[in-house]
């Protein structure tokens, strides 16, 4: 018969890992909570209270006004489209990059993956200069049109398909694929019945990530749909900046967090299903035949879309007035000028390099800190339903800042940290950790999946041997995770040197960052002016294409794969 004691002890048992582990995470979610809950919080009680009480119904009659009913349509099919068009190009680009053994493969890939990392304001930089009346495709007639922003959120996204599903499929075993063949399977029942039943855990991360990604753009928006097309992020940040209509913003930030939630708990959901076909090591690539004609042209497709808008933007950084030259960038070291005589800038955008330097610096180190912790946390072997349960919250939450709006942080920033003891709308580090919540879910994204591949049993011998958890550490997860830290460290780095949408409301002009001074060097008349727009936006997606450059020579699997 068993005591009354022994069980008590079980049921202490199973409850104190589940404790421990809100334990670990309790630092997390303190930032979580101070950083990102608060002034969202903050944000929606200005749309929701007013007066004193709370009002609804207000709420309700802005999601029936016929302008939302348009930009909610129009970031609906917007965010599917450049969803569609990333698959279509990222899927065989995927295959071909790591399943074929082409000339000058691990070169083009790394090409393909530098747009992940690219500012947004950039990419939206590169095209209207492809596209404008005067660019070298300006007589498709597609600037400031639909078309231009989608081609814009395909340059962007392709590339996390490319990662996300290529690294999967090349780890992929062979032999299912080739017994399905010796049977008499076409290639298209092959890839049907056996190869994408296979990818899809990393085919619904790939599509999730990207269509939120899609949805919430800011910088791809705001800079080729002009006043003419406004998504749910652009349209967010012109209640708060331009109409103060914060009733409004508060209503569209509640939908659109609401559609972040669901689509993060459906996604789990289906990527859930295990894979069976994952190997360890990665088979050998095979020379391309006949059959694979059509994922390199759609490679061919990728790479032209990549290069196209790039080329077109560095061309025209080296152009002022008929002559060809480097003034513009000579120009990078004053503040503009307007016609009238003044200047449009409180700093040279030298400066403002410096300034995105330092803070992408800072974010970073705060990013990996949190990042870290969480994912040791959320990666631990569980022990239960609970525990298992109480994971998968955790990293539900700390996914959050993937989807909520970053214009919507912002301004909450300046909200809800503007008093005792939190007065930090001052503070130096006020953007910092703004951009540091943007890189907090790649940072876990790119850690957890290396972490959660250690085998815990190797964390209990180096435990029984005597090994302090520390030693363990050492010895267990650092040789397995050093890599994946550099690759996150960059990325985070990457992403937070280009975030535009918190930014834009928290830096001073004073201290701006280079994608604040590009946007408002475009907002002012004269040649110069958008001369240093391009030459800056140069400058910086060359910054961020070394940074992603070299974390692709690190070769980690997970890195950038949601």
């Amino acid at each position: 018969m068993v005591s009354t004691s022994s069980t008590s002890g079980r049921r202490w048992s199973s409850l104190s890992r589940p404790l421990t582990l809100v334990g670990l995470a309790l630092g997390p979610l303190a930032v979580l909570g101070v950083f990102f809950v608060l002034p969202v919080s903050a944000m929606l009680a200005r749309g929701f209270v007013v007066d004193g009480s709370l009002d609804v119904g207000g709420v309700l009659d802005v999601l029936a006004r016929p302008r939302v009913h348009r930009v909610l349509w129009f970031t609906l099919w917007s965010a599917a489209a450049g969803t569609v068009m990333s698959l279509a190009l990222g899927l065989p680009a995927a295959y071909a990059l790591y399943r074929l053994d082409l000339p000058l493969r691990r070169p083009l890939r790394a090409l393909l993956l530098v747009p992940f990392a690219l500012p947004t304001v950039v990419v939206g930089v590169a095209f209207r200069r492809l596209l404008a009346d005067s660019g070298p495709l300006g007589f498709l007639g597609l600037d400031g049109s639909a078309i231009a922003i989608v081609l814009g959120l395909t340059f962007f996204n392709a590339a996390v398909v490319i990662r996300a599903v290529g690294t999967a499929w090349e780890g992929l075993d062979p032999r299912p694929a080739e017994a399905a063949a010796a049977l008499g399977a076409s290639p298209w029942q092959v890839l049907r019945t056996v190869t994408l039943p296979a990818l899809k855990p990393a085919l619904v991360s790939a599509t999730s990530v990207v269509f939120l990604f899609c949805a919430t753009s800011f910088g791809v928006v705001l800079t080729l749909g002009g006043l003419r097309y406004s998504s749910v992020e652009t349209e967010i940040y012109l209640l708060t900046n331009n109409l103060l209509d914060l009733r409004a913003a508060a209503a569209l930030s509640v939908l659109q967090i609401l559609v972040v939630v669901v689509l993060l708990v459906v996604a789990q959901r289906l990527r859930a299903t295990p894979d069976p076909t994952q190997e360890r090591t990665p088979p050998r690539p095979r020379r391309a035949r006949r059959g694979d004609v059509a994922a390199l042209v759609a490679t061919g497709l990728l790479l032209v879309l990549v290069l196209a808008p790039m080329t077109s933007l560095l061309l025209g950084s080296l152009r002022v007035g008929d002559g060809w030259g480097l003034a513009a960038y000579r120009a990078l070291a004053t503040t503009g000028a307007s016609p009238g005589g003044a200047e449009v800038l409180a700093v040279p955008v030298t400066d403002a390099l410096l300034t995105s330097l330092r803070t992408a610096v800072d974010a970073t180190w705060m990013s990996l800190l949190v990042g870290l912790l969480v994912a040791v946390v959320v990666t631990r072997h569980s022990r239960g339903r609970v525990e298992r349960r109480v994971r998968s919250g955790l990293d539900a939450v700390f996914m959050l800042p993937l989807g909520v709006s970053a214009v919507t942080v912002g301004f909450g920033f300046l909200i809800a940290l503007d008093e005792p003891p939190l007065a930090l709308r001052d503070s130096p580090l006020l953007v910092p950790i703004a951009q540091a919540l943007v890189a907090l879910p790649l940072v876990v994204r790119t850690i957890a999946p290396v972490l959660g591949g250690v085998d815990d049993r190797q964390r209990q011998a180096a435990a029984s041997l005597g090994a302090s958890p520390l030693r363990a550490v050492l010895t267990v997860d650092l040789p397995v995770v050093w890599k994946p830290l550099l690759a996150a460290a960059g990325f985070a780095f990457a992403v937070s040197l280009g975030e535009f949408g918190a930014t834009s409301f928290l830096a001073r002009d004073d201290h701006p960052t280079l994608p604040v001074v590009i946007y408002r060097l475009l907002g002012h008349p004269g040649e110069l002016n958008y001369a240093m727009a391009l030459a800056a936006s140069v400058v910086l997606a060359a910054t961020t294409a070394v940074v992603v450059l070299a974390v692709e020579r690190l070769r980690v699997p997970s890195a950038g794969a949601f």
